[in-house]
């Protein structure tokens, strides 16, 4: 079960200052409230964020070493040295190395660009280096995006001859290697520390040629975003600025990647372009990356492009076998604990840190993925917001020959044989140190839907691109009951919420939810569209949440739900016997990868400690697989990572695949409450088709549900009853989308499943 919570909370006084500041900037209050929680909190602040510039960049010349450097590239241009740069594999990387290889060039230099492939692992080593000075004996190596951590290295390439400066962005470590170095994390004047290798090679290369660098600003901006770095402060000028070539003037390297009839923003950045970059790194060619970046030639660059595109494919597709691979392993072992150790030597090491993500937000736990290489385990680990995983790590580190990282992600190498054993050890670290609430996820929302939602603050909220790391797009939330849904396409739906329209994007598998009295939030973010030149107001939504208690306002739901379960086939596997003492000693322990199936509320109150549960409606609201009890589950219900099911009532039904899984029911199950109120009947059911007959014409609806809810019949349960046992004797069908009879049709009622279902559950 997820929870939302607002992304700040206001004290009174904060408040006050919020009105003022919304009065003297002619801003809407909810949007000072969300620059205000985000730490901009003064006139000049606001207007600086929402008015990104160029204009605000910070002197490159306040970075420590910058000058340093400037000499010693421009007595490397006046003397003709050899010039190398040497960068990194993945996006900022490449573009790092692109600006530093331009910049050099319009200074009056020819570098040599090197990058390394993923293979050869992060940074410099002496066997890279080798080759570079075989190849090309350089008087200056510039390395850019690393080497901040590479102080023997340093000292190796200048025992080789060469001079050194070092461009980085990473953390510090203790030894610092000697020799010029450009990080903004020391402690000097520069103010901004966030920026990321290719924005620091951006700031080289002002230093170098002034504002003829700000032409580099698209490669800039890539490189932010892709990196993950926070849109804040001088990366959020950056980003605007560089945005700005994009959307006017698209270097060819990367136009192939992006719609020019959209208008490119962050996102664009994070889903259309970077991918593609990383993508070369990951199937093991930076190179054809970097070739593409600094390629002139337009055949050349198409096909280049080309080349990168397929390798995304084929990264989507392979990280997509991985996944499978690794849920697989997760079902086998028995579900998820609190946190996800998988290791399999047959994995791509490149993709391991991409699935090790997805499956700590679907699961709601740590996550770490090993690749064998050859005694060592090579490992990517990622975690959930509220679990450092690399304090974790470092609790357990005696059984760990090397790791690095922060609180949300973390390399790691293991010998394997100490696998099991850091396994056992982080379980055990991660139970000690967090609670169950710990793994909840959690939505931060920014407001709640209003029914005067003004034009004026949606125009607002789009001065705050662009959006990222540290400046999340705002979300806002509305608490609606029944509505109804219209079918937008495949898989979408629109909804109407209190005069606002609401588009969710996949959502048709919510649609029962949706439609139900259950009582749900809508997480939504605003958005503007026009139509014939005029400009409507709509809402995206981003996620269903809904409390436990939901359940109680959807009894008639429910029963509508599981009356379309009943009607399917029953389950063909052996189903195990188990006790009531069994059921809530499981239910007390909680843990994961058990699911508890009931298809009316009475069944779950059966159980005294069915209250210690998340208690789920028709899906499961979050992926976790944490041991829980689902209502009324949809027909095509994903149960991957649950190793158990136990059916807390009688006639367990086709939900999902079942295959390879413990299936158990209550000894003393029996079936729903509502089926008490459906009459078999022959008569009654008789006169239910009469009626229908008759008014088949007139009666509103695409299907079964629709008839029965929409045209007043007095019983819906019932009718909705009779209506599924006609359309499996054959006697109506919906395939023109509205109730059909089809005349002369004949059978015997002992000949639907879901009639026999109900009359033997009534028998008991």
């Amino acid at each position: 079960m997820k929870r939302i919570l607002p992304e700040f909370e206001f004290s009174n006084e904060q408040l006050n200052i919020v009105r003022n500041l919304a009065r003297e900037c002619n801003l809407c209050e909810e949007t000072v409230k969300i620059l205000y929680g985000r730490g901009i909190r003064d006139k000049e602040s606001i207007f600086n964020f929402m008015h990104p510039s160029k204009s605000r960049f910070i002197s490159p010349f306040k970075m420590s070493g910058m000058r340093e450097a400037v000499e010693l590239i421009t007595q490397a241009r006046d003397e003709g040295w050899s010039v190398v740069v040497y960068g990194d594999y993945d996006a900022d990387g490449i573009c790092a190395s692109t600006i530093m290889g331009r910049a050099l060039r319009d200074f009056g230099l020819e570098p040599i660009i090197c990058v390394p492939e993923r293979r050869n692992g992060y940074g410099l080593s002496p066997e890279l280096i080798d080759e570079i000075f075989d190849e090309y004996f350089p008087q200056l190596l510039i390395t850019v995006d690393c080497g901040i951590s590479c102080a023997e290295e340093v000292e190796y390439i200048k025992e080789m001859g060469a001079e050194v400066i070092i461009t980085d962005h990473h953390e510090l470590p203790e030894r610092i290697p000697e020799c010029i170095c450009i990080n903004p994390k020391f402690n000097d004047g520069y103010i901004y520390d966030n920026l990321c290798g290719a924005g620091v090679a951006f700031k080289v290369g002002c230093a170098l040629i002034g504002e003829d660098a700000y032409k580099y600003l698209d490669f800039a901006a890539i490189a932010t975003v892709a990196d993950s770095v926070p849109l804040t402060g001088e990366n959020r000028d950056i980003v605007y600025e560089g945005l700005q070539i994009i959307n006017k003037n698209p270097s060819d390297c990367y136009a192939q990647f992006i719609n020019r009839q959209d208008v490119i923003n962050s996102q664009s950045i994070a889903f259309a372009i970077a991918p593609k970059i990383n993508a070369a790194g990951r199937m093991g060619d930076a190179k054809s990356a970097l070739t593409l970046f600094n390629e002139t030639d337009k055949a050349k660059i198409f096909e280049l492009s080309a080349k990168l595109a397929e390798y995304n494919i084929e990264r989507q597709k392979c990280c997509d076998e991985l996944y499978t691979s690794a849920k697989q392993m997760i079902r086998e072992r028995g579900g998820r604990k609190n946190v996800i150790m998988l290791c399999n030597e047959s994995w791509n090491s490149g993709f391991i840190g991409i699935v090790a993500a997805r499956l700590a937000e679907e699961f709601s736990c740590p996550a770490i993925l090993f690749v064998k290489n050859g005694g060592m385990l090579k490992g990517s680990a990622r975690s959930v917001e509220n679990v450092n995983i690399f304090e974790a790590l470092r609790a357990c580190s005696e059984f760990i020959a090397e790791f690095g990282g922060h609180s949300q992600a973390a390399g790691v190498n293991v010998a394997e044989e100490n696998f099991f054993n850091l396994e056992k050890a982080l379980e055990e670290y991660i139970g000690e140190h967090y609670s169950p609430t710990d793994f909840v996820p959690t939505v931060y929302v920014n407001g709640e839907l209003k029914s005067d939602y003004p034009l004026k603050l949606i125009k607002e909220l789009e001065l705050l691109e662009p959006f990222g790391v540290g400046n999340r797009r705002p979300v806002f939330v509305a608490e609606e009951s029944s509505l109804s849904v219209r079918t937008v396409k495949a898989a979408h739906i629109s909804v109407k919420c209190d005069n606002l329209e609401l588009m969710c994007f996949g959502g048709l598998k919510y649609k029962r939810l949706i439609e139900s009295n259950a009582f749900k939030k809508f997480v939504f973010e605003y958005s503007v569209s026009n139509f014939r030149g005029k400009e409507y107001v709509k809402g995206i939504v981003r996620d269903i949440v809904y409390e436990p208690s939901a359940r109680f306002s959807a009894e008639k739901d429910i029963a509508l739900s599981g009356i379309e379960l009943f009607s399917n086939a029953a389950v063909n596997a052996e189903v195990k016997p188990v006790s009531k003492n069994e059921i809530e000693s499981l239910m007390k322990e909680g843990g994961f990868g058990t699911l508890f199936v009931a298809w009316d509320n009475a069944a779950v109150s059966n159980f005294e400690n069915s209250n210690l549960l998340n208690c789920e409606l028709f899906l499961p609201s979050s992926r976790s697989c944490v041991n829980s009890v689902l209502i009324a589950p949809s027909a095509d219900l994903d149960l991957n990572g649950y190793k158990r099911v136990i059916f807390l009532n009688k006639v367990p039904v086709n939900i999902g695949s079942l295959e390879g899984r413990e299936i158990e029911i209550y000894d003393k199950a029996v079936a729903p409450e509502y089926f008490k109120e459906l009459s078999c009947e022959r008569d009654g059911l008789l006169r239910i088709f009469a009626t229908v007959s008759v008014n088949a014409g007139n009666l509103f609806g695409i299907n079964a549900e629709e008839v029965a809810v929409n045209n007043g019949f007095e019983n819906v349960l019932q009718t909705y009853f009779a209506l599924k046992v006609f359309r499996q004797l054959g006697l109506i069908n919906f395939e023109h989308g509205r109730l059909e009879v089809n005349k002369g049709a004949k059978s015997k009622l002992e000949n639907s499943e879901l009639y026999n279902a109900v009359k033997d559950g009534k028998a008991e």
